[in-house]
């Protein structure tokens, strides 16, 4: 209805403007027709076809921007209109003294020209400074308001989250939940989701299966945790890479970022952003051996060395036995000679139980 308003408006605008059109004719054009009514009439008409030209391109243009506000978050448009404001309060103070200069009377036009461009530069201006610097300036006057916003307007005691690409492909993060460690909101932005959804495009077989399997694991844990899991649509168009743009978010929300990528955590780290990272979790929680304990262990390989037999704990860790060659394929119980803690993981070093009381 409204799109049919629009149009009708327009049409029925540009058809009044095109039938008194003709006063403006000179008398001499006027006095050579014989019948201005038609005239009147046809070029009604003609501007009429314009005119519903022009409205179908506003209604058009109307249309895309209302649906590009109806996309855009909340705190982009409060950001904008606080902007817009501002920009239009110091045109009116800086453009004010303008109207005291003594111009003279032909070239009066100037002063409210310059008034409209000015309050247009300063307005535009105030809007691309809120799209840089809006947020910021939100949380520094309220931040409880501002992390409210962002999260759709779900406030939890906890610290929000920031879910990372890797943690969702890694999977643990669905067992985390599971058992209730992971408290508080966890937000996954938009830009994350595109780079899981370009993963799962990939030419690459082993990536795309990465891929499809991150996307299904975030379906399960939407749906399991709906009040939880968020997708965000903020996005940075002037940062070109995902880590940069989780380490801005994180910063902005003052979130906490959740990944399991070593050199995200550590570049994360250094800009002062709170990290959770889910290897250095599983490293914490691993049960710790010291030298004397004592391991039944199944023996699945030989080592780099004749002698060593290689095997592996519950939790992944790896177990190089000495002397243990002899007894790949089968179960031995093993005394825990030392450990060795890497950036890669844990390596467990053992002997048979037999050679150690030996």
């Amino acid at each position: 209805m409204l799109d049919a308003i629009i149009i009708f408006s327009f049409i029925l605008a540009a058809s009044g403007i095109g039938f008194y059109s003709i006063e403006l004719l000179p008398n001499s054009t006027l006095d050579q027709v014989t019948n201005i009514e038609a005239l009147r009439l046809i070029v009604a008409v003609f501007a009429a076809i314009i005119g519903g030209a022009i409205g179908l391109s506003f209604q058009t243009t109307y249309r895309r921007l209302e649906s590009q506000i109806k996309e855009m978050p909340l705190e982009v448009i409060l950001t904008r209109a606080i902007g817009l404001v501002i920009g239009l309060l110091l045109a009116n103070l800086m453009l004010a003294p303008l109207f005291l200069l003594p111009i003279p009377a032909d070239f009066g036009f100037i002063k409210p020209l310059v008034a409209v461009v000015g309050s247009i530069i300063l307005s535009v201006t105030g809007m691309n400074l809120a799209d840089t610097h809006g947020r910021g300036l939100l949380r520094f006057i309220n931040p409880n308001t501002v992390e409210s916003m962002v999260v759709e307007g779900t406030l939890k005691p906890a610290n929000t989250k920031v879910l990372d690409t890797s943690c969702i492909i890694d999977g643990r993060i669905e067992a985390l939940l599971e058992t209730g460690f992971l408290e508080g909101q966890i937000l996954v932005p938009q830009f994350v989701l595109q780079e899981l959804q370009q993963v799962a495009d990939a030419s690459k077989d082993q990536k795309r299966v990465r891929g499809r399997r991150g996307l299904e694991i975030l379906n399960r844990i939407k749906e399991d945790y709906p009040d939880r899991i968020l997708i965000n649509t903020i996005d940075y168009e002037d940062i070109p890479t995902v880590d940069a743009k989780l380490v801005r978010f994180a910063q902005e929300i003052s979130g906490t970022l959740l990944t399991n990528d070593y050199n995200l955590s550590k570049v994360a780290s250094v800009q002062k952003v709170p990290v959770l990272n889910v290897n250095d979790l599983v490293n914490a929680v691993r049960p710790s051996y010291l030298p004397g304990d004592n391991l039944d262990l199944k023996i699945l390989k030989e080592g780099k060395e004749p002698s060593q037999g290689i095997g592996y704990l519950d939790d992944g860790t790896m177990v190089v036995v000495e002397e243990g060659s002899n007894y790949v394929g089968g179960e031995l119980r093993v005394v825990v000679t030392s450990a060795l803690q890497t950036t890669a993981g844990r390596m467990i070093f053992a002997k048979p139980q037999a050679s150690a009381l030996a």
